[in-house]
């Protein structure tokens, strides 16, 4: 029994770099029919963006374009409007994030798309919200970062480099092909009440913002009291008008910080400055007892300074230096170890090298390796971050360029001949320059 939840669900992908790809892909991986449209002879730009070969695609594309197939087609063309309309006539969701009225320009607006086929949901991808000031602008991953207070609160918060960070994490990009997906998913549900389909609008603004909730929360507490306790700032330092940048805190009013462990050799060496663990002390009393027990603090038990949560916080230094010179002489694996099997919160920074040669994370879901065959072999990229327990997801290769043109066309009734006459024209392959005249 085939459980694909999108199984027969058929997408029309309009998309390239990655904010549109992810999500895509991820409903290709739960079982849709993804049909992505590429410009004839060019391809996604990311196919050529960071190669390691200059004649293969770029880890890039393939790792947010697996099991897709890839029709080339420029939809300028008459021919090419015509056959992007017959697409969109049978398809259940259609996705773009091209630039901000590009595709009123094209002429498949979602007022458009409605009208040729009411039950095809529209999702689109753009950088702000419709109400924002900023609506018009072209946005990457780090406007949408910058834009929503994510890296005014990330980094560090004093010296140097005290400025503005942006995430290691794709906040922008791949997170808003998630927000995008849920959606989807949820336009789909409601299809089946109202029989038609919606236009699902997803700002990257907003995905970044979603994930910046907690800061929201402690602007609001800082309007309120003026200082945020769980800040390395608190007691001593000095709040402005606007959640700070606060370095490596856990966050959420527990201690958290990242301590220096001594390398562990191997993939944890000194050049790559990974050697540090993050460990989290929590507010409970019990709790506390079991982190002094497991490293020997058991002084700080009945020193008010530290026996109280509220008294941490305002000796937070302390604990930072006293901590840090516990873990220097450990490696990070045995500082989880230690901390570890006493019940306290705790984990190595590990490397991406780290993390995927975790064999452990090679379950299906989380790591998974695809064999692309021909000279790229096999790479690596995330899987379906959720499991189901009656579905697992497969993961198939990702397309050549214009590698299911015919397939796809004759699919929807094309003959042999109008697919020739399509390539020839410039509809579905670039339209070769003339000749430059003989000397």
């Amino acid at each position: 029994m085939n459980t694909a939840p999108l199984q027969g669900i058929k997408v029309i992908d309009f998309t390239e770099v990655q904010s549109g790809p992810s999500c895509t892909q991820l409903l290709a991986w739960l079982g849709a029919d993804v049909i992505k449209i590429e410009r004839p002879g060019v391809g996604d730009a990311t196919r050529k963006e960071l190669q390691f070969d200059p004649n293969l695609p770029s880890y890039y594309f393939l790792q947010l374009n697996s099991d897709k197939k890839s029709l080339t087609l420029d939809a300028k063309t008459p021919d090419g409007k015509a056959i992007l309309t017959k697409l969109i006539q049978s398809a259940d969701i259609f996705i773009e994030n091209l630039h901000p009225g590009a595709m009123d320009k094209l002429g498949f607006s979602w007022d458009v798309v409605h009208k040729l086929n009411p039950k095809c949901i529209y999702g689109t991808i753009k950088g702000f919200p419709v109400s924002s000031k900023y609506a018009d602008l072209k946005a990457y991953e780090p406007i949408a970062q910058v834009t929503a207070a994510a890296a005014s609160t990330t980094g560090w918060y004093e010296g140097d480099y005290n400025v503005p960070t942006q995430s290691g994490a794709a906040l922008g990009d791949s997170n808003t092909g998630m927000h995008l997906t849920i959606g989807i998913l949820a336009a789909l549900v409601q299809r089946e009440k109202t029989g038609e389909g919606c236009y699902v609008y997803q700002s990257m603004h907003n995905a970044c913002l979603n994930l910046c909730r907690i800061k929201t929360r402690d602007q609001l507490t800082l309007d309120k009291i003026g200082y945020l306790t769980q800040f390395p700032q608190y007691p001593d330092g000095k709040f402005g008008d606007c959640v700070p940048r606060s370095g490596n805190i856990e966050g959420g009013g527990v201690l958290g910080w990242t301590y220096k462990c001594k390398p562990a050799g191997d993939m944890d060496s000194e050049i790559d400055a990974n050697n540090y663990v993050y460990i989290i002390l929590q507010r409970g009393a019990k709790d506390f007892e079991l982190f002094c027990q497991a490293t020997g603090f058991t002084d700080w038990l009945t020193n008010p300074d530290f026996n109280t949560a509220d008294a941490r916080d305002r000796n937070k230094q302390a604990i930072y230096k006293r901590i840090g010179e516990w873990t220097a002489d450990k490696t990070k694996f045995e500082v989880t170890d230690i901390l570890g099997k006493a019940g306290v919160p705790v984990g190595p920074v590990l490397s991406t090298k780290e993390m995927m040669s975790d064999e452990s994370l090679y379950d299906g879901n989380t790591l998974v390796r695809i064999n692309q065959g021909g000279e790229i072999g096999e790479f690596v990229t995330v899987g379906v971050p959720f499991t189901m327990s009656n579905f697992q997801p497969t993961y198939g290769p990702a397309p050549t360029l214009g590698g299911n043109t015919e397939e796809v066309l004759k699919a929807y009734g094309y003959t042999p001949d109008q697919i020739a006459e399509f390539a020839k024209n410039g509809t579905t392959a670039p339209v070769e320059a003339p000749a430059a005249p003989k000397a």
